[in-house]
């Protein structure tokens, strides 16, 4: 069953801070989500609040109309996986160790690991491209390898959702590509929900279903990519000039920032 999570006048902020004032977003059970907005817009904020990695001021955060703050820590993480921002291991732990605690909500009072929590840990490491890793300590491994494998741990959760805080950070194209191929496969083949905070706004264009827009604090626009990727709404948010044309490759949005003039020449407008 897909999992629908909705924020209920959620406010949420920093020292004293507001980031976030009263607002309400419902986002559609079994598809992909993405959220983009300049930065310090909130973006991570709410989904640090959804996740329940940061308190709210007020409102709440619902997962099929259980409040969240109400679930227990293990019930929350059978329910959603999370890959937030910076993620910290431990000294000197293994890749597939690390991946094996994505396992921890499914097993039982004492924790007993077992075969079936081994097939799921290679699969997730095969998944990711991270198998041949699996005996190297994290820290000796790249920014772009340690992500997967922090995605790997993701997966072996085996969630109904998935929120993940740009997750693409560290990764070079290929890999940024390879690992939202990854999400759109784990959406259509599970129905996972899967939420995702996201820079690229072609990427954002290209693989979410269902996108959403915020700027200081608040949503500026949220629907299909087809709807809300437009020109007066990307100068709204970031205040950005730029063409959005068809993409030759999906049919879909593509934005073209204008940027400045190089060497005294007049940028001159697709079409």
């Amino acid at each position: 069953m897909s999992t629908a999570i909705r924020a209920e006048g959620v406010s949420l902020g920093y020292r004293g801070r507001r980031v976030i004032d009263g607002l309400d977003l419902e986002l559609p059970p079994g598809r992909m989500t993405a959220i983009v907005g300049p930065n310090a817009c909130g973006k991570s904020t709410l989904l640090r609040g959804m996740a329940r990695l940061h308190p709210l001021d007020q409102g709440r955060v619902t997962i099929d109309g259980t409040d969240i703050a109400s679930l227990a820590r293990k019930d929350l993480a059978r329910r959603v996986g999370v890959l937030p921002q910076a993620s910290v291991a431990p000294d000197g732990v293994r890749v597939a160790e690390l991946v094996a605690r994505g396992r921890f909500p499914h097993q039982g009072w004492f924790g007993r690991h077992t075969s079936n929590d081994d097939q799921v840990v290679m699969r997730s490491l095969a998944a990711t491209g991270t198998a041949d890793l699996a005996e190297r300590r994290l820290e000796e491994l790249s920014g772009g390898q340690r992500q997967r494998v922090w995605i790997a741990m993701v997966l072996a959760q085996e969630t109904s959702a998935v929120l993940l805080d740009e997750p693409t950070t560290y990764l070079d194209v290929t890999h940024q590509l390879e690992l939202l191929d990854l999400l759109v496969d784990l959406n259509t083949e599970r129905g996972t929900t899967v939420v995702m905070v996201l820079h690229e706004l072609n990427h954002a264009a290209r693989y979410a279903d269902h996108l959403v827009v915020m700027a200081g604090g608040r949503i500026v626009a949220q629907g299909p990519p087809s709807e809300v990727m437009t020109a007066g709404i990307i100068r709204d948010a970031f205040a950005l000039d730029a063409e959005v044309i068809v993409d030759p490759v999906t049919g879909g949005p593509l934005v073209v920032p204008r940027g400045r003039p190089r060497d005294g020449a007049a940028l001159v407008a697709p079409g």
